[in-house]
C-alpha cells in the first residue's frame, strides 16, 4: 500500500476495539456475569466506533458521499464493511439510549454477529490480488486478533471479579496468537514471489513492525507475571495495535511499486 492511511489506522483499530468489547461482554453475560448492568460499556462501545466511523471520513475526497458506498453490495466487500457497520453502529445506540436492555446476553451476541461481519468484509477488502501478501486470509486474521486482544483488555475494565480470570486467559491466548501470525508470517512472505518478499523485508525492515511486536511481548510478560490485566495495560495496546496497523498499510508493497522490473 505503501502509505500510512492514518483514517483508516483509526477505523480499523478502534472499530476493532468496539467489536472485541461487545464479543466480550456477549461472552461474560453469557457466563453468567453482569446480566443487569452494561450501559457504561455500552458508551465505551459507541464511543469507539464513532470516533473510528469518523476518522474513516477523512480518507474521503468527499466525506458527505460516504452513503453512497452502499451502491455496489453485490460486488463490493467495502459496501458491504459500510452497512455491517452502520447496523452494528445501530446496535450500539440501541443499548446506550435504551440502557434497561444494555445488559442483556441476546443484544450483545447481535452486536457480536454485526461485529463479525465488519471484520469479516474488512479482512476481504485488503485481500486484493495487488496485494500479493495479503491476497488471502491474512487481514481477516490480523483484524480478529486485534478484536479479540482489545476486547479482552479492555473488557477487564467492566468484569466482576469472578470472571476476571476468563478475560486473563483469552486476552494472554490473543497475544500469543498475535506473535505467531506476526512473526511468522514476514518468514513466509520472503519465500514467496518478487512482491511478496520486498513485503517481507520492508515489514522486516520497519519500526512499525518491531514497535508492535513489543508491546504484544511486553503484554504477555506482564499478563504472565501478574496473572492479570492492568488498568494500563489495554490503553497500552490500543496504542500497540495503532502502530501495528500503521505499519500494515505502510509496508504492504502493492504490485504497481515493481512496475517495469523483474519477477
Amino acid at each position: 500500500m505503501q502509505s500510512m492511511e492514518f483514517p483508516l489506522v483509526l477505523f480499523t483499530v478502534l472499530s476493532q476495539a468496539a467489536i472485541g468489547l461487545t464479543l466480550m461482554r456477549a461472552v461474560r453475560t453469557t457466563s453468567g456475569g453482569e446480566e443487569a448492568a452494561g450501559r457504561t460499556e455500552w458508551l465505551l462501545i459507541a464511543g469507539l466506533m464513532v470516533a473510528g466511523l469518523l476518522g474513516s471520513l477523512f480518507h474521503l475526497g468527499h466525506p458527505l458521499s460516504a452513503p453512497m458506498a452502499l451502491t455496489h453490495l453485490g460486488t463490493a466487500w467495502l459496501s458491504r464493511e459500510v452497512l455491517f457497520a452502520g447496523l452494528f453502529m445501530g446496535v450500539a445506540a440501541l443499548a446506550v439510549v435504551a440502557g434497561n436492555v444494555a445488559g442483556k446476553p441476546a443484544l450483545a451476541w447481535l452486536g457480536t454477529a454485526l461485529g463479525l461481519g465488519v471484520i469479516l468484509s474488512a479482512g476481504m477488502t485488503y485481500a486484493p490480488p495487488a496485494l500479493p501478501a495479503l491476497n488471502n486470509a491474512l487481514p481477516a486474521a490480523f483484524f480478529l486478533t486485534s478484536a479479540v486482544l482489545l476486547g479482552a483488555g479492555f473488557g477487564s475494565w467492566f468484569a466482576d471479579e469472578g470472571l476476571r480470570p476468563l478475560m486473563v486467559r483469552i486476552f494472554t491466548g490473543a497475544v500469543v496468537v498475535g506473535l505467531v501470525l506476526y512473526l511468522v508470517a514476514p518468514c513466509v512472505w520472503l519465500s514467496g514471489g518478487e512482491v511478496m518478499r520486498m513485503t517481507g523485508q520492508a515489514w522486516l525492515a520497519s519500526g512499525f513492525y518491531w514497535a508492535h511486536l513489543g508491546v504484544l511481548a511486553v503484554a504477555l510478560a506482564v499478563a504472565w507475571k501478574t496473572r492479570d490485566i492492568p488498568a494500563w495495560l489495554p490503553v497500552l495496546v490500543l496504542i500497540g495495535e495503532l502502530v501495528g496497523r500503521a505499519g500494515f498499510f505502510a509496508d504492504t508493497v502493492h504490485t504497481a511499486a515493481n512496475m517495469g522490473g523483474l519477477y
